[in-house]
């Protein structure tokens, strides 16, 4: 007598048509999500977004690390087009990109 083989859960059944290949879709949006894939620079951009734009002395207090540390996490952010930066001076001032934000959320849905 033949054992009887497990039926796939619906949840795992094949789609009828394979979604389309989108390969600069996809890497765009592992690079955005890879950028965010550390609490600080979380926060970071959550901060930026609250507040609009701020001094990189701001976000020291506010992330609770080091400069340098800090400095890394903002080139890492600045790199993907999450933040943009002004030098003045001894002055540092950093916002939240809209028009990446923008974009990752049209990713994001794209995905779902």
């Amino acid at each position: 007598m033949p054992l009887p083989t497990p039926s796939t859960p619906k949840c795992c059944t094949t789609p009828a048509v394979a979604p389309p290949i989108r390969v600069q879709e996809d890497q765009e949006f592992a690079a955005l999500a890879q950028a965010l894939a550390h609490p600080a620079r979380v926060r970071i951009l959550r901060f930026l977004l609250a507040q609009k734009e701020c001094l990189a002395g701001d976000l020291q207090a506010e992330v609770g690390l080091s400069a340098a540390t800090v400095s890394q996490h903002l080139k890492r952010l600045k790199e993907t087009g999450w933040v943009r930066g002004e030098v003045d001076g001894p002055r540092r001032c950093y916002c939240l990109n809209p028009e990446t934000r923008d974009r990752f959320h049209s990713l994001v849905e794209g995905l779902l």
